[in-house]
């Protein structure tokens, strides 16, 4: 063994080590993000209730806590930082799949149509009632983000194939789909119905619970695996369709993997959460900024620093405007916008 190569094994390990460090400090932060996310609202619930209530549930304990905090906690505020967490952590996935595989820095998860055909889904199930009983706004918004994804998919074969035309069609499938659901609205909705609409199309987790919160955990789990399999072919695309080929990748496979499992689980978390912007477009930047370019680094920050964020913005909008919470969506665009412009502002040169 050279001197170099010993040299460099260590300094390789210590790398390793000080990124496992930062990872572990990174999930110790977002428990205790969501810990203290829990005692915020209207209602008084301290960091010693949330304990007990946790080990009671979890730990079997059998510690004395008042039937309404334990409501409050176990039923309605945990699931939302939860699903909060997850779609934080999803959504920013989503944004750096595509940012990768388009080498677009401004692909969002919603540049393939799908927020607006949830939108439509749900407007229809809500307003017009189509299948309102066995599928729920959820449901609706599940089916009509598919039913907009296939429809990106058909435009762009048809054009001829390819990442330019993959945005196009979805440009024109968005269009699309936000005129139906205005028309909707515009034509067949009463004032109070069309406040409760506006409300979920602008993001929202009010009334969120444990069967939101497990399907979007593992939805996002699903996605975090997914992506670390696909590491290597991710830091492949980055440098364009001919070089990931040269490197032994097959291209239409795993690029049609990688937009589908995109695509899946952004209808996944626009289904229980609304229409949630800037989320999955700043927050790939910003792990970027923290990780450097290899996805295998970029994958984990990503999924950490986007569900640390997300259980901070919901629980300020929660608080913010008590006790009449703010739409999730407005808060990630007040936050999302000027934080994007500073990211830009310091990558301007490779942007």
């Amino acid at each position: 063994m050279t001197t170099e190569t010993a040299t460099a094994a260590p300094t390789g390990g210590g790398t390793r080590l000080r990124f496992a460090g930062v990872g572990l400090a990174a999930l110790a932060l977002l428990l205790v993000s969501i810990g203290a996310a829990i005692t915020l609202g209207p209602a008084d619930v301290s960091l010693v209730n949330v304990r007990d209530i946790l080990l009671n549930h979890l730990g079997g304990a059998d510690i004395p806590v008042r039937v309404s905090k334990e409501a409050i906690v176990w039923e309605d505020r945990l699931p939302r930082a939860l699903v909060a967490a997850a779609c934080g952590a999803g959504l920013g996935l989503c944004g750096l799949i595509l940012q990768s595989l388009l080498r677009n820095p401004l692909a969002d998860p919603y540049v393939l149509g799908i927020s607006s055909g949830a939108s439509s889904g749900a407007v229809v199930v809500a307003i017009l009632g189509v299948g309102a009983a066995g599928l729920g706004i959820p449901g609706g918004a599940f089916i009509g983000s598919l039913v907009s994804f296939a429809a990106v998919l058909a435009i762009a074969r048809l054009a001829g194939g390819g990442d330019d035309k993959l945005i196009l069609a979805g440009i024109a499938v968005t269009q699309l789909f936000s005129a139906i659901t205005s028309f909707v609205i515009f034509a067949f909705a009463d004032s109070d119905a069309t406040r409760g609409v506006m409300f979920w199309l602008l993001g929202s987790l009010e009334g969120v619970r444990w069967n939101g919160a497990a399907l979007c955990g593992i939805a996002a789990l699903a996605g975090t695996l997914l992506c670390l399999a696909r590491a290597h072919v991710l830091d492949a695309f980055a440098f364009g369709d001919d070089v990931a080929a040269s490197l032994g990748v097959h291209v239409k496979r795993e690029r049609a993997v990688l937009i589908t499992a995109a695509a899946l689980l952004t209808a996944t978390m626009v289904s229980v959460a609304g229409a949630v912007g800037f989320v999955g477009l700043v927050l790939p930047h910003a792990a970027r900024f923290l990780a450097g370019p290899l996805h295998l680094r970029l994958v984990p920050v990503t999924a950490l620093i986007g569900a640390i964020f997300m259980v901070w913005v919901d629980a300020v909008s929660r608080i913010a405007f008590s006790p009449s919470p703010l739409p999730i969506g407005v808060s990630t665009a007040l936050v999302g916008v000027p934080v994007f412009i500073a990211i830009m502002y310091r990558r301007r040169r490779t942007l």
